[in-house]
């Protein structure tokens, strides 16, 4: 994208803000994590929590803040998911991992490791993970995590390039349409 996503504007918001709102609303509690030099927008009233510097791997993030979390499950949520809906966001926090360390969204058997809930169990599960460290989606299914399916894949899209972004700005166009 050329700089930092968060900070990227959708339909003249920062793309952050879209999963933010989502996440605020469906479980009513919010917290960045991110590198020291991440750039973010203006976020009043957001905790944010640095992460250690290396190495970058979503993995670290993820461990940072279940040891940040005290015991407490640890709503995932990426930056670059404008689509996500707070009735989500709380169904898949709701929802029992069974013997599963972590619930994560699922769209046709698809794994989406950055929209998900980890129990604490995941902490000493995901921690234990050595170097060289394997891909998120390797990491939390050796982990033991389980599936939540989402009815609307669009849910689960994330914008990586200027052409998801244009794509992501004709989806709201769209979706504003339709509610007329």
């Amino acid at each position: 994208m050329g700089g930092s996503k968060s900070t990227v504007e959708l339909n003249r918001r920062p793309l952050i803000s879209y999963p933010l709102e989502a996440v605020w609303r469906g479980v009513g509690n919010v917290a960045i994590v991110a590198k020291i030099d991440t750039e973010l927008p203006n976020l009043p009233g957001v905790t944010i929590w640095i992460e250690p510097d290396q190495p970058h791997h979503p993995l670290v993030g993820i461990v940072h803040a279940l040891g940040l979390a005290e015991g407490r499950p640890v709503m995932v949520c990426a930056a670059d998911m404008p689509f996500v809906t707070p009735e989500v966001i709380e169904q898949i926090a709701r929802a029992d991992p069974g013997e599963g360390c972590a619930v994560l969204a699922t769209s046709e058997g698809a794994l989406q490791p950055l929209l998900a809930c980890y129990h604490p169990p995941s902490l000493a599960r995901l921690g234990r993970i050595g170097e060289p460290l394997p891909s998120l989606r390797e990491a939390v299914a050796a982990a033991g995590a389980v599936g939540y399916e989402v009815a609307d894949p669009e849910v689960l899209f994330n914008v990586n390039t200027p052409d998801d972004l244009l794509q992501a700005a004709a989806m709201l166009d769209r979706r504003k349409v339709g509610r007329r």
